[in-house]
């Protein structure tokens, strides 16, 4: 009897010690730090508000529309400036970084509340810009910790974790949109409030799970199923996003209808949290797969084990190789060059050929920031990245006026529907474009074309204001812009590296700005001043007034601006194209079957 309580006891302290164990390994798995990072990406999306923000503010204060702009272009200045945040993340634990931007975010957009509110005395117009910075400038805390954590838990799925984690950055609009709704204020500005609180709340109560946490020692045969599951998820929520905006648009819907909507958006965003459940507590039985990161330039088939092609060999291969390879089939380009390599190696061991002094790495190698700054190819992103990308975020800051001036009342929709395409776009450019490079072997950026395109053709829909047109240039111009950061960033990685990617990244977001600051800035605004200042003569004004256009004459001319400049910024990327190719041989060449 008495050892029968023994076993018993031992038994009972194997169970708890098994309950610890899967606890542990719940709380330290990759899974539960990218969901985490899901969940504060989906309010990392505060800039795709400001289309709402921005007529609140503008009656509030008395803004004209010049004004307007510019606060447009200090939330966009606030969206890029990330090297701060990049820094801390280096030199402190993520979640000191993610509580940074949850102060940042609250200080600054919930100044602007009381200001708009007249709870504080009004700020002249570049103390407003500096707040609405400051504020916006949250995001880029939010997304660096995010995509930190999810690119060293996930060494070789990056392209699917950026993806999905820039995706619900550009979905977040919709989101807190929806909650808007649902919180139902008679107060026009509680929506700054709202913007102001809400994802301060979300990060503090979520930034220690996010770490590293070893996940290149997590790698399961499940993985791919994982993914599948997730990316299922985040298209089940684009369209029943969608779904709710539409019906709330075209039908009058009663505030309880409103509320379970609601609550039916927030049950999808928590079901992710399945897949750490089912990996920590249901699959572990089978045992996390050791394994190594796959080296993002291709070995030779030759090679023995342990050694590596000198780079200096590798290097001359782009300078010695005929003019005709470039013309030639994906294979049988990739075997020239592989043939090219061995007798420039074979001849540089018999001393046949002196191999040239580096000045520097070639595409597909680690550059500093310095080093890519004198490289055609990085002007060539950044260039396209300014026309491309400022373009819709041009649209993107103007979308309320431009909705108001053709009639429409319910700004929010437009807003949510363009986050809700915005996300779309940037699952679908990351997808799309990793089949490009990896089913064909053929440059990326031809994928940021195609989207250019798109792009140009929404614009189109906005100058003429057919019936319609908003919500298909809506559609059209949410895709483009959101693929551009899927395939940008990606890009950027395999001409430059990944060692100092961070540094190239941040710069490369600084065309965002840039863009807008001459299109929103100065073009749009003008534009639309202009044309109210026109309808304002022919009828009767009071100064006091704040000038409104009305019409499709508000954005006409505008919108053939950016439809021109899309165009440019795809003759950009095909000329990229053209350039790359031999990189994209290289390192996708071999992968093909």
């Amino acid at each position: 009897m008495h050892a029968s309580c023994v076993h018993l006891n031992l038994l009972e302290k194997g169970m708890h010690a098994k309950k610890n164990c899967l606890f542990v390994s719940f709380i330290n798995n990759r899974w539960l730090v990218f969901v985490a990072a899901m969940w504060i990406q989906s309010c990392a999306g505060n800039g795709y508000l400001f289309g709402s923000l921005s007529p609140v503010i503008k009656t509030s204060l008395n803004y004209n529309q010049k004004e307007l702009a510019r606060l447009g272009v200090a939330k966009d200045l606030g969206d890029s400036v990330g090297f701060i945040a990049g820094s801390l993340s280096e030199s402190l634990p993520l979640w000191v970084a993610l509580l940074v931007g949850a102060v940042q975010n609250l200080v600054g957009y919930g100044w602007v509340w009381l200001i708009v509110t007249r709870r504080a005395p009004v700020l002249p117009l570049w103390a407003m810009c500096l707040l609405i910075f400051v504020g916006n400038n949250g995001e880029t805390y939010f997304n660096t910790g995010s995509l930190v954590s999810g690119v060293q838990n996930f060494p070789k799925s990056r392209g699917p974790v950026v993806g999905i984690l820039k995706g619900f950055a550009g979905l977040g609009g919709a989101i807190l949109s929806q909650i808007y709704t649902m919180i139902h204020s008679p107060d026009p500005a509680s929506i700054i409030l709202m913007v102001a609180v809400a994802p301060a709340v979300v990060v503090v109560s979520l930034m220690f799970f996010i770490r590293p946490v070893g996940g290149h020692r997590q790698i399961r045969p499940t993985d791919g199923a994982s993914f599948t599951f997730i990316y299922g998820v985040c298209i089940l929520l684009a369209v029943y996003l969608m779904a709710v905006m539409l019906v709330e648009d075209l039908v009058i819907v009663s505030h309880n209808i409103v509320t379970i909507f609601t609550i039916v958006l927030f049950v999808i965003l928590v079901v992710p949290v399945l897949v750490p459940i089912m990996t920590s507590f249901f699959m572990d039985s089978n045992g996390p797969v050791e394994t190594v990161e796959e080296p993002l330039v291709p070995k030779r088939e030759d090679q023995e084990p342990g050694t590596q092609t000198p780079d200096l060999i590798l290097s001359e291969v782009e300078d010695e190789k005929p003019n005709d390879v470039d013309s030639l089939p994906a294979s049988e380009r990739h075997k020239r060059i592989a043939q090219l390599q061995a007798q420039l190696m074979q001849a540089a061991a018999k001393g046949a050929v002196r191999v040239k002094g580096r000045r520097g790495p070639h595409r597909g190698e680690d550059f500093t920031l310095t080093q890519a700054l004198v490289k055609a190819d990085f002007w060539l992103i950044f260039t396209s990245l300014l026309l491309g990308g400022g373009s819709g975020l041009t649209v993107i800051d103007n979308l309320g006026q431009m909705s108001q001036s053709l009639g429409y009342n319910n700004t929010h929709v437009f807003v949510s529907m363009i986050s809700i395409w915005n996300f779309l776009g940037r699952i679908s450019g990351g997808y799309f474009s990793e089949l490009v490079v990896r089913d064909y072997a053929y440059p990326r950026p031809v994928a940021l074309a195609v989207a250019q395109v798109v792009m140009a053709i929404g614009n189109v829909f906005f100058a003429f204001a057919w019936p319609g047109a908003m919500y298909i240039g809506t559609l059209l111009i949410g895709l483009g812009y959101g693929a551009h950061w899927a395939i940008v960033p990606a890009t950027a990685s395999e001409l430059f590296g990944l060692k100092n990617f961070g540094a190239l990244y941040n710069f490369l977001t600084l065309a965002n700005p840039a863009g807008s600051l001459v299109f929103s800035g100065m073009i749009a605004s003008t534009i639309y001043d202009m044309e109210a200042e026109k309808q304002a003569h022919g009828s009767v004004f009071n100064p006091d007034d704040v000038l409104k256009c009305n019409g499709y004459i508000c954005y006409f001319l505008t919108s053939l601006i950016m439809s021109g400049f899309c165009i440019i910024a795809c003759i950009l990327s095909l000329i990229l194209v053209r350039r790359t190719k031999p990189v994209y041989t290289h390192l996708y060449g071999k992968t093909r079957t």
